[in-house]
């Protein structure tokens, strides 16, 4: 007889269901599962084994089996501390309302203030109401001596309105029959239908940057941001300001604080940029930069503030900044130029950007990139479309419309001086050439020709109007003069502030910078260059970027601030600089108007104290990062890691084994 085995039969085994166990996961039943379980077990009574009701059901129970309800004791009931005064209202409202919409100030925690206070469309005390006593008396018009006004109609009733209107009918109609009547009745404005005509029609292509995918990135991107850096074109900051966007922030995110950028300063002469920052600093902190991986302008005061808006944000761990304006205004380049690198993909060209992109600045400060928008508010034609640079030009179908409105915008001699052209008129500079005659002018000159040598007109527009989207022809929107009556306002207030003792009149705080530094592109004729307005206030861009060059942790340390200006005896030492004589004779020969101006030259200092002074190298520069652990690599001769060692021991005299080895 075999022993009898341990082996389970499989109808024996079927009653143990054998799951695996999942770790941090519930075994017999989910959320849902549970949750549905007590919605059937919690609408039943509990009941003893006699049926009788032990706990009554949810929703079901009587007064008795309730607990009272019962209010905390407290002092605070029976005070006037949760009760505002009209007179505390009235002051937080008119403090501040004009704080809410300043551009310059910024309310922290304003979910902790009732903003909705603030808002005069939902005050009950400032809506409009009809004061109908005001122009008409109370007896007249309540009481039982009101008199109703009614309208002067001739009928008493709809039947005779609609049989007055019938014989009027008849008789317009009786008019136009006769042949002294004038013809057809005229129709009414509702029945007139335009026909569409071949004018009528609109490219594709001149939608650029209007798109609901575009749309959808740029709230994205104002949704994301704490701070908006709206880049301007400084050759037409106006006209690259897009203001429905701004109207938008300013209603509905109120609490996101907007800065413009004048980006591409380089372009235009200095007093022009000045004059822009000077209008639009009243609206909103406005500040000059151009991009450039080398000889960048204002990214010292940029980072500076932007690192004071994440101070102020200090409840945050960090900030994002957000980019928006117009396609090729240099969202994207005004980016690599604050990261001293290539993070975004650029291009002279419209469009390059396609999505919004995050990028690290800081530890603190994050970048936002945006796709290029046009706003509703930009009420332009196609040319004006062109000019702004949001379409592709290689794409236009008929690139050489737009050359006429581009020749009025640009002076005769710009355009003689970019192609090498002779004017048409030299005795008249203004007198230009007309487009056809410039474009085969142009066409013959690069050898753009058809057929039979006729002129490529169009290859030739193109041509143009990369150049004008490039910055290669000189142009600039003259800035808006400043009203006397701004002028006049202004100083009536500062008399007003010396006559009360106060000393200066209260000013906006403007971002100081040295445009003088801005390295121009562009040659200017002498009529389009204005003296700039000096401000004896004004600060040194160098001082504020030495002043931020300290980054905050180890990985701001990233952002590298712009970097000293080497010497001679920085790279030359021991050679002294006595024949370099062209900068102190020339300083020597120049007439020297005051004495401000012979301390600068340094004319009267002796040459042997000049070259002392240049020898003398700079100090290092104190930096506030992290100090790095050392060991024996950081200092040891590894990978030519010590190569000024090296280099002094290579120019030592080598002895007796080269002679050996010579022989």
């Amino acid at each position: 007889m075999a022993p009898p085995t341990n082996k389970k039969t499989k109808s024996s085994s079927s009653g143990s269901v054998n799951l695996k166990r999942v770790k941090g996961e519930n075994f017999y039943r989910d959320a849902k599962a549970a949750s549905r379980l007590k919605m059937l077990n919690g609408g039943k009574a509990v009941r003893d084994k006699d049926g009788k009701i032990i706990e009554a059901a949810v929703f079901q129970k009587g007064e008795d089996e309730t607990k009272p309800g019962r209010v905390q004791p407290d002092r605070r009931w029976f005070g006037n501390t949760r009760v505002i005064s009209q007179t505390a209202l009235d002051h937080f409202r008119t403090s501040l309302s004009a704080k809410k919409d300043d551009p310059y100030s910024v309310l922290l925690k304003r979910n902790k203030l009732p903003m909705a206070l603030l808002d005069d469309a939902l005050n009950p005390h400032t809506r409009k109401r009809p004061h109908i006593v005001e122009t008409e008396p109370f007896g007249d018009t309540f009481g039982p001596k009101a008199q109703r006004k009614r309208p002067r109609i001739e009928v008493g009733s709809f039947e005779e309105l609609s049989k007055s209107a019938s014989t009027l009918l008849t008789e317009a109609e009786e008019s136009a029959s006769k042949p002294g009547g004038g013809g057809t009745i005229e129709p009414l404005a509702s029945d007139l239908v335009d026909v569409p005509t071949h004018a009528d029609y609109h490219e594709p292509i001149y939608a650029k940057g209007t798109s609901r995918r575009i749309y959808g990135e740029l709230y994205k991107v104002i949704d994301s941001s704490d701070v908006i850096l709206h880049i301007l074109d400084a050759r037409d900051p106006l006209g690259t300001l897009c203001q429905s966007v701004l109207d938008y922030i300013k209603k509905e995110k109120s609490h996101k604080q907007v800065v413009l950028v004048l980006n591409k300063c380089d372009l235009v002469p200095n007093w022009v940029t000045a004059r822009y920052i000077q209008h639009l600093t009243p609206k909103y902190p406005t500040i000059a930069f151009h991009a450039s991986p080398n000889n960048s302008f204002g990214k010292g005061t940029l980072i500076q503030l932007l690192r004071q808006f994440a101070q102020l944000h200090s409840d945050k761990k960090q900030i994002s900044v957000g980019f928006m304006g117009y396609p090729n205004v240099g969202k994207s380049s005004v980016i690599n130029t604050l990261k001293s690198g290539k993070v975004c993909t650029v291009a002279p060209v419209p469009g390059e950007t396609k999505v919004w992109k995050y990028i690290t600045l800081t530890r603190r400060i994050y970048l936002i990139d945006c796709p290029g928008i046009v706003p509703t508010s930009a009420h332009d034609n196609e040319t004006a479309t062109v000019l702004k640079g949001v379409v592709r030009v290689e794409a236009l179908p008929t690139p050489s419309d737009h050359i006429a409105t581009l020749m009025d915008r640009v002076k005769p001699i710009y355009l003689s001086r970019t192609y090498n052209i002779p004017l048409p008129n030299p005795d008249d500079p203004s007198e230009a050439w007309a487009p056809e005659d410039l474009l085969d002018k142009l066409a013959r000159q690069k050898g753009r020709l058809l057929k039979h040598g006729e002129p490529d007109r169009e290859a030739i527009s193109k041509i143009i109007l990369s150049d004008w989207v490039r910055g290669r022809i000189p142009f600039f929107v003259t800035p808006p003069e400043r009203p006397e009556e701004l002028n006049a306002a202004e100083a009536k207030k500062r008399k007003i502030a010396e006559a009360k003792g106060k000393g200066k009149a209260k000013e906006l705080p403007v971002v100081k910078q040295n445009l003088k530094t801005i390295m121009q592109k562009n040659v200017f004729v002498p009529e389009d260059i204005q003296p700039l307005e000096e401000d004896p206030e004004e600060g040194d861009e160098d001082a504020g970027v030495e002043a931020g060059s300290g980054s905050e942790d180890a990985e701001g340390s990233e952002v590298d601030e712009d970097e000293e200006d080497l010497q001679w005896g920085d790279v030359f030492e021991g050679i002294s600089v006595e024949n370099e004589g062209p900068s102190e004779s020339g300083e020597d020969n120049e007439d020297e108007e005051d004495d401000d101006e012979e301390e600068a030259a340094g004319g009267d200092e002796d040459d042997a104290d000049v070259s002392d002074e240049e020898n003398v190298q700079k100090e290092a520069r104190m930096k506030t990062n992290k100090k790095k652990a050392e060991n024996f690599y950081s200092k040891a001769n590894v990978k030519n890691k010590n190569r000024s060692k090296a280099a002094l021991l290579r120019s030592l005299p080598t002895g007796k084994r080269t002679e050996r080895k010579k022989r």
